[in-house]
């Protein structure tokens, strides 16, 4: 999760497809992880882009303490 918080972390962040093959885990995997990182306290900002995937990322001022 750490690897997946610094990923979220970038100033770009990170598309679903693109976490998923950087950790090498399945999307669904990736996603659960988010809602997880979420629970702990993570505000984690979705992006929709037009004909793309939507770019998820963490504001460095919101990262859970």
């Amino acid at each position: 999760q750490a690897k997946l918080v610094e990923l979220l972390s970038r100033k770009s962040g990170v598309t679903l497809a693109k976490a998923s093959m950087t950790l090498g885990w399945q999307k669904h995997t990736t996603s659960a992880a988010m809602t997880g990182l979420r629970k702990r306290g993570y505000v984690i900002q979705r992006n929709e882009r037009k004909n793309s995937d939507s770019v998820y990322l963490i504001q460095a001022e919101q990262t859970a303490s």
